[in-house]
């Protein structure tokens, strides 16, 4: 899961970057956004399972 989170930030990163050369559409906004939610879940995910390993 680490690895999915990780290509996950570079994706937001680029499509930042993206924004900010306006290359980016009106339509593209929805796919920043659940890029960004898909960033917050894999981060949930990993520390719920951390702390599950931890406990064990």
């Amino acid at each position: 899961m680490k690895g999915a989170l990780k290509e996950l930030r570079e994706s937001q990163i680029n499509l930042k970057i993206l924004k900010k050369t306006q290359h980016l559409t009106f339509a593209d906004e929805k796919t920043t956004q659940e890029c960004r939610e898909l960033v917050q879940i894999f981060t949930r995910s990993i520390e719920t399972a951390e702390r599950n390993l931890a406990q064990k």
